[in-house]
């Protein structure tokens, strides 16, 4: 009787399987790995963008609040600013509409107390600020203007800097 195939015959296509399911495991064990860090990066990103939304909603919210109108009128009002009169406008044709009126000065606010100045000023102190009179104000900002003249009217004599005159 022939004999029957022999096992020698077997062991390449045995081996051949072996390898193709290794194989093929390694590469399905490779493949989850690379997606399971792309799920955690992209979580980490989501994360990343709930986090600068809401930085971005609270900066956008400061932003607003300072353009409140109460808040743009405090800033003004710091700043000096008075509201305007009544404007008037010009017509296509160049006739004036309206009647135009000045902005109302704004109110004189008291500087706050000082220290006494001593009677002979150092050579360090500051010099000190110009006389103002309650008749020489700025009309259009309601601020004092520093007082120049003489009690006659005439302008103050201006003292030399120049040596020798």
């Amino acid at each position: 009787m022939p004999a029957g195939p022999s096992n020698a015959a077997r062991t390449p296509f045995v081996l051949l399987v072996v390898l193709l399911l290794g194989g093929g495991l390694i590469t399905l064990l490779l493949l989850n790995s690379a997606l399971n860090e792309g799920s955690f990066r992209l979580s980490e990103l989501k994360k990343r963008t709930t986090e600068l939304t809401d930085e971005q909603q609270s900066l956008q919210h400061d932003v607003d609040a300072s353009f409140e109108p109460d808040a743009l009128a405090r800033r003004a009002r710091e700043l000096g600013m008075v509201p305007g009169g009544s404007p008037a406008f010009l017509d296509p044709a160049g006739k004036v509409r309206g009647v135009p009126s000045k902005a109302a000065p704004a109110p004189v606010v008291a500087p706050p107390p000082t220290t006494p100045v001593p009677a002979t000023p150092s050579p360090a102190a500051p010099p000190t600020p110009a006389a103002t009179t309650p008749a020489a104000t700025n009309p259009a900002f309601g601020t004092a203007v520093p007082d120049t003249s003489t009690a006659s009217g005439a302008p103050a004599a201006q003292p030399s800097t120049s040596p020798g005159r």
